[in-house]
């Protein structure tokens, strides 16, 4: 007999992880350095089994709501939002979790306030206790980050005053931010693909490495998907084929939800599809004019997320390919005004010139764990063992190796995919992650975030969402290398949860059989 499962049960087991989550984050986070408490002591054993407790449930009350939009009356839009906001909700007051760069971006915007090359220096340069938060790998290096998230994080530094509290604070509430405009665009994004929007909100913004990563750990990958998926929702509103696109497209029998529902759903994403194209026509009198300026905004909204972090330039591409319509050597030339124009804006208005470009090499961390990193290690320790001048060179090398399969898969995706430039999109972003020289399981949401928009069928999402719970467990909520007793007491939380959720399965359908005897 089934689970018995409804949006409130998901909504209920998915806040208490989260809740469980921020208990733990307490004194097994990635706190301050005069908070941190011995990895030894009780209190962090104790914390570290809660994280991985709460970590489990929230992944439970994910996969469970999964099998409710697939059901015959799925959740509207509206009402996962809330799911979302409920689960973020104790996270935001929460220690940072599962990784300390966002003490990097706080020293990094202080260095900016105060007229340092971050491009030049890392935060040692400041010194301080914002240079002392800083992870000991990073404090010497140089920023990878591009002028409009430096600009975010020097304003932030000098409303914050070098507070870490409230920068703390501030640096979550930007995260915030970021994922309330992918909340927005992945459901209208969705509903341009003839995807079901409530899955792609599922898959896309209520997932658990958002949670984790972008709410939780207040990474800047936030604000740049944020950024990229309103960018290519504006280009979406310029087509001409926006306006007049049939509502039956969001029409999916696959995904199982009542005729009734779906065209309730199909209203609703029409409606808050179209009204933005309207508004401007209505403004301007012109619906071209009002395209070409859409076009112009959306190029610009890219562009700026490619100035956080540089892996979002590849949505120009998109961009291009949806504005099809007009031209690729149109689109192209004005695409490529526009992105230019907005990066010589953004750096100009950020202060930090264009040592960004430089930077894009900064080194990755030597214990990384992508395949190019991977294989370079252990090349390099073969060749050293047989006495080889060449084992410096392996790991850049098969560095050189991954780029170019990069580029070349994104080729090919494009090629193939030419028709379907958000999900094309979402899977180049996804190669990007996997083959670069640095991995992180944050890094997966590049690509997910689109795929999630635009996949064409269900097994695609179920494939993705596997991979989203294996990535959820992958790191330690203090962001540190694991030891043995550390993954010990991890397993055991997690075990924890599953006792419980196989407890609480057992009580419902012996109270299930009770009424139905």
């Amino acid at each position: 007999m089934a689970f018995p499962v409804d949006p409130r049960r998901c909504q209920a087991l998915g806040l208490a992880g989260t809740a469980f989550l921020a208990l733990g984050g307490e004194t097994a986070g990635a706190l301050p350095v005069e908070d941190l408490v011995s990895p030894e002591s009780g209190r962090a054993a104790l914390g570290l089994v809660g994280v991985y407790f709460g970590v489990v449930l929230l992944i439970a009350a994910w996969a469970l709501l999964g099998r409710v939009i697939r059901g015959p009356e799925p959740p509207t839009p509206r009402a996962l939002l809330l799911v979302l906001a409920t689960w973020a909700a104790p996270l935001l007051l929460a220690p940072p979790l599962f990784s300390r760069d966002v003490y990097s971006y706080l020293a990094q915007g202080a260095m900016v306030h105060a007229h340092l090359d971050v491009y030049a220096y890392g935060p040692a340069q400041l010194g301080g206790p914002l240079a002392d938060e800083v992870a000991p790998v990073w404090r010497d290096t140089a920023a990878p980050y591009g002028p409009v998230f430096l600009g975010v994080a020097s304003a932030l530094s000098g409303l914050t005053r070098g507070e870490l509290p409230a920068g703390l604070l501030g640096m979550r509430l930007v995260a915030l931010l970021g994922v309330a405009l992918m909340a927005f665009a992945l459901p209208r994004l969705a509903k341009h693909c003839g995807a079901d929007p409530a899955a792609a909100l599922w898959l896309g913004a209520l997932n658990p490495l958002v949670l984790l990563h972008l709410v939780a750990g207040a990474h800047n990958d936030a604000i740049m998907l944020g950024l990229l998926g309103m960018g290519l929702l504006v280009t979406v509103w310029s087509s001409p084929a926006a306006s007049r696109r049939p509502a039956r497209t969001l029409a999916a029998p696959a995904e199982g939800p009542s005729s009734s529902a779906t065209r309730a759903l199909v209203r609703h994403a029409d409606r808050t599809h179209r009204a933005p194209l309207l508004l401007l026509r209505g403004t301007s009198g012109q619906a071209p004019a009002a395209r070409g300026r859409l076009h112009v905004l959306g190029v610009v909204l890219v562009t700026l997320a490619a100035l956080v972090k540089a892996p979002a330039a590849l949505g120009l591409l998109a961009v291009i390919a949806l504005r099809r319509h007009v031209g690729v050597a149109r689109a192209t030339v004005t695409t490529t005004v526009v992105a230019l124009a907005t990066t010589a804006a953004a750096t100009a208005v950020a202060g930090t010139g264009y040592g960004w470009i430089a930077a894009l090499k900064t080194p990755v961390s030597p214990h990384n764990w992508s395949p190019t990193s991977v294989l370079g290690r252990v090349t390099g320790r073969m060749l050293d063992g047989l006495g080889s001048d060449l084992a410096p060179l392996a790991e850049p090398a098969w560095h050189a190796v991954g780029v170019a399969a990069t580029a070349i898969t994104v080729l090919v995706i494009w090629v193939r995919l030419r028709p379907a430039p958000v999900y094309a999109l979402g899977l180049s972003l996804a190669a990007v992650a996997v083959l670069g020289p640095a991995i992180r399981p944050w890094y997966a949401l590049w690509g997910l975030f689109l795929i999630a928009a635009a996949a064409p069928s269900t097994s695609v999402r179920h494939r993705v969402a596997a991979v989203t719970a294996v990535l959820a467990l992958a790191v330690l909520p203090s962001g540190g290398p694991p030891d043995l007793a550390q993954v010990v007491l991890a397993v055991s939380g997690g075990l924890l949860a599953v006792v419980v959720l196989w407890q609480a399965h057992q009580a419902a359908q012996t109270a299930v059989l009770g009424r139905t005897a």
